[in-house]
């Protein structure tokens, strides 16, 4: 199990360097660019081979206790060791970017980007998933940082390179707001390390803040806090978000949504919450206010988009609709209780499979079609896709369904929770701002089954197929293997949410009561 974590996190570099040599003559296939594109597949399936044997070997009944432990000195002059390990909280994100690259990888082997060199293309995505599950893996803050910054450079030029209309100046934005937002982090990190004289997460974990004097925390958790709420992304830091999903490829956007925005919640839970917990609860009400206000500023964003004659485009309706979402994730960590941690890192996991999904069924319209505005996908009937590509406008209503909280499917659970958790907040938090803030996400959600549905009847409802118009091409067989599933995961986790709720409760109990199980 040891061993299974590092080559999980390494696995992918050593891919990365692999699709930068020749292929063997033997593995060509029918072209240097498909061996490379069939290399991505190879390595990103065995990574999703060894999440899973991971996630099988994981002690179940022990969820709150970390697993498959690496610790092994680093740079001794600073205290920095190279220490992995996985518990009931990351465990399923490590999963989820293992599935969702691989789906990403296989997707590109039948529809790769426009761009140069698919070598470049793998190689990036490698660097991208090692990062990501890097991120999720290290228990040190040095480490952390690195992992978290590794990802910024291939999602850069993924954007950048392989991206539509605007790609480079939404890379830019990308690129620098999510920098800015990490030099400040990085200060908060490196504050909480020197004044406690430690590095090690497990440590100040189980410290519990008693190290650290509130003035500490406060700072710690405000310079922490930008860094994290610029990758989440929380309002008003969200305004790279819609440009950088309107340019990207579709494997990027998919990507972008479903794990690199997690990195940011993720590093809430797992640092700010444990480490600085007084600092915390001075920050969670404003915290709260800021996470309500994007559910209801990214429904209203939404809204706008989808409506007639507003030329709105249905990539950039679906980023909008993911500052909303992660306001019900950081909702539920701003109450600070276990109920709305759960429901927070739920509503993670079910974000990321949904609008994965709704990515991909977006970017397959958008080739279909050729363009992604709603105003020419709805057209002069109000829309064809029930009768134009029956199963692909069915596979849209579902993801959009899902998104909108249907009970029954994944995406109910998280957002039920962080409301549950507002109605009860922590003690030392006041109770009727936290009611008001549940009164205001509870609008939230009536927002968002508007603007949905909005889409739902624009997209895929309307008239028959006008005589002599050709139908589109319908789901492909590769996009069911990579849609699949996405959507049979959603089905799963909202009729049996305990399978993730099982393994992030104990160990958000043990968080929060300071290490202790």
């Amino acid at each position: 199990m040891q061993f299974l974590l590092a080559f999980i996190v390494v696995g992918p570099l050593i891919g990365a360097a692999a699709a930068l040599l020749p292929a063997p003559p033997g593995l060509k296939g029918k072209s240097p660019d498909q061996a490379v594109l069939r290399h991505g597949v190879t390595v990103t399936g065995t990574i999703l081979a060894a999440a899973i044997v991971l996630a099988l070997g994981f002690d179940h009944d022990q969820p709150s206790k970390m697993q498959a432990t690496t610790d092994i000195s680093w740079i001794p002059a600073l205290d920095v060791r190279i220490h992995l390990g996985t518990d009931g909280i990351s465990l399923p994100l490590l999963v989820l970017t293992a599935l969702l690259t691989f789906l990403c990888a296989l997707y590109s082997y039948f529809k790769m980007p426009e761009g140069p060199s698919p070598k470049a293309f793998v190689a990036l995505l490698l660097v991208l998933e090692s990062g990501t599950l890097a991120t999720f893996a290290v228990l040190d803050l040095l480490l952390f940082f690195l992992a978290f910054e590794t990802v910024l450079i291939p999602m850069y030029f993924l954007i950048a390179r392989w991206g539509g209309a605007g790609r480079r100046a939404a890379a830019w934005k990308f690129i620098l707001f999510t920098l800015l937002g990490s030099v400040v982090m990085l200060l908060g990190l490196l504050l909480v390390g020197l004044q406690a004289g430690t590095f090690d997460m497990l440590a100040l974990a189980t410290d519990n803040g008693r190290g650290l004097s509130l003035s500490v925390q406060v700072i710690a958790v405000l310079a922490i806090g930008v860094g994290l709420a610029v990758k989440t992304p929380m309002w008003p830091l969200h305004s790279w978000l819609p440009d950088a999903h309107t340019a990207a490829p579709t494997v990027g956007s998919v990507l972008l949504a479903g794990v690199l925005l997690k990195m940011g919640t993720y590093g809430f839970v797992r640092i700010v919450l444990p480490i600085a917990p007084d600092g915390m609860q001075v920050f969670a009400p404003y915290l709260a206010a800021f996470a309500v206000v994007g559910v209801v500023y990214g429904s209203l964003a939404c809204l706008a988009l989808a409506r007639p004659g507003s030329k709105g485009d249905l990539k950039r309706l679906i980023a909008y609709s993911s500052v909303g979402h992660m306001g019900f994730v950081l909702l539920g960590i701003a109450t600070m209780t276990p109920t709305g941690v759960n429901g927070a890192l739920f509503a993670n996991i079910a974000h990321g499979l949904i609008t994965g999904l709704l990515f991909f069924l977006a970017g397959a319209v958008k080739d279909r079609y050729g363009t992604a505005d709603l105003d020419t996908l709805a057209g002069a009937t109000g829309a064809a896709l029930y009768g134009r590509a029956p199963r692909l406008g069915g596979l849209l209503a579902f993801a959009a369904v899902a998104s909108l909280g249907l009970p029954g499917l994944a995406g109910f659970w998280g957002e039920m929770l962080a409301l549950f958790g507002a109605f009860d907040p922590a003690d030392g938090l006041s109770r009727p701002a936290f009611l008001t803030f549940m009164a205001i996400g509870g609008l939230g959600t009536l927002l968002t089954a508007a603007y949905l549905l909005v889409v739902v009847r624009r997209v895929c409802m309307g008239g028959p197929r006008p005589a002599g118009e050709a139908r589109l091409a319908d789901v492909q067989g590769y996009e069911v293997a990579a849609w699949t599933p996405l959507v049979a995961l959603t089905v799963l986790a909202g009729l049996w949410p305990a399978v993730l709720l099982g393994l992030t409760d104990p160990a958000v109990q043990k968080l929060l009561a300071g290490g202790k199980a």
